[in-house]
């Protein structure tokens, strides 16, 4: 099985590199496989790599999915 999350794009860094969030976990990703991200943007990263670009208000319903998910699992987020 195969997860690609919607992470925010945090620093763009050297060598197609980028600093992305989600929650308060930031993890380093490359930006080859996508053109045109800036600061702010979403995009779906799977496997260390973003993939697409996603809109803010698509991204936003996915992680509240997500967030749903982990409340009925009984995950609480610390």
């Amino acid at each position: 099985m195969c997860l690609a999350i919607p992470a925010r794009v945090a620093e763009i860094l050297e060598n197609e590199l980028a600093i992305v969030e989600v929650g308060e976990v930031r993890k380093q990703i490359s930006l080859a496989m996508v053109d045109d991200v800036a600061v702010g943007d979403y995009v779906i990263v799977h496997v260390g790599y973003a993939i697409n670009r996603l809109d803010p208000e698509e991204a936003a319903k996915t992680l509240a999915l997500f967030a749903e998910i982990n409340t009925a699992l009984g995950f609480s987020p610390e």
